[in-house]
């Protein structure tokens, strides 16, 4: 099961933190990313996932009977639930603030773009569930999420972007994640559900602070194009500064219209890294009986 319950253990006092008393009341949290596996499906831009255990139980045992056992990882940052730094994308080689890509990556790192400069995301989460605005289970393969889209959705659930907010666009695409042929999640023939351009200058217009998806590339993917334009990278990335976070697990807080929450992410500090693997929450308040510590 992907979500927890909290709760705090002394009762609140004069002084206390707001934030205890609230894990005092009970907290629901909502794992947002996807596990991590051999195989999984990913896009062909980026170094595949690799784990191993350079040593297993019973390699080495010391001489009190304890054995270790340790792993080596070998990956992508843009592989799995990952969030993209404003070093990822450029264009006409130029980075966000009009910086020169090239120089900006002088001694192999982006020392002003790079994945490191995301401070830890404590801030206001929506969900916009499109498949759920048209009726479907799921956006078909390649449609276009557009304005009137996230609008709509926005109308439909009481939830009106604001800026500074996470916006997280839900398709059903990631219904397809655990699909034995990986094609099918990634889309290269059929294409992938997404917002585009448009979409994307709507969020940018909204001054959200990220954008994320439950696909494999954020945007919409034509049929048979793959990656070749990204026309949303470049809206947010570079041209307004917003970061974008892929391949999120969406299903549960959809099935449980969690559309509004208090959305938290933190990148592993890759010192001038262009992404990072992620695991986001989305935390609500959890007011069902036992959750909470009862007062008295």
């Amino acid at each position: 099961m992907s979500s927890t319950t909290t709760s705090s253990g002394p009762l609140a006092r004069p002084g206390r933190d707001r934030l205890l008393d609230a894990l005092r009341d009970g907290v629901r949290a909502y794992d947002l990313a996807r596990p991590m596996f051999i195989g999984m499906p990913q896009s062909p831009n980026h170094p595949a996932y690799w784990h191993t255990l350079p040593r297993r139980h019973g390699d080495r045992t010391r001489s009190d009977g304890g054995s270790a056992a340790n792993d080596m990882l070998v990956m992508g940052t843009h592989v799995g639930t990952h969030i993209d730094a404003l070093a990822h994308v450029s264009h006409n080689g130029l980075l966000h603030g009009g910086v020169d890509a090239v120089e900006a990556g002088a001694g192999g790192v982006y020392a002003d773009h790079g994945v490191h400069t995301i401070e830890p995301m404590v801030r206001r989460g929506v969900l916009l569930d499109i498949p759920a605005l048209r009726g479907d289970e799921c956006c078909p393969p390649g449609y276009e999420i557009t304005p009137a889209d996230l609008e709509a959705a926005e109308r439909r659930q009481g939830t009106e972007i604001g800026e500074g907010d996470v916006v997280l666009i839900r398709s059903g695409w990631g219904r397809h994640f655990n699909d034995p042929d990986t094609r099918t999640y990634t889309g290269g023939e059929s294409g992938v559900p997404g917002i585009s351009e448009a979409g994307a200058r709507l969020l940018a217009a909204r001054r959200v602070h990220a954008a994320g998806a439950d696909t494999i590339a954020f945007e919409r993917l034509a049929p048979g194009q793959g990656h070749s334009v990204l026309p949303a990278h470049r809206v947010l990335l570079v041209e307004s500064g917003i970061y974008i976070i892929e391949t999120l697990a969406l299903e549960e807080i959809a099935e449980q219209r969690v559309y509004e929450f208090t959305f938290v992410l933190t990148p592993l500090p890759l010192y001038g890294a262009t992404g990072s693997p992620v695991r986001p929450l989305a935390l609500v308040g959890d007011d069902r009986p036992g959750t909470g510590r009862a007062d008295g």
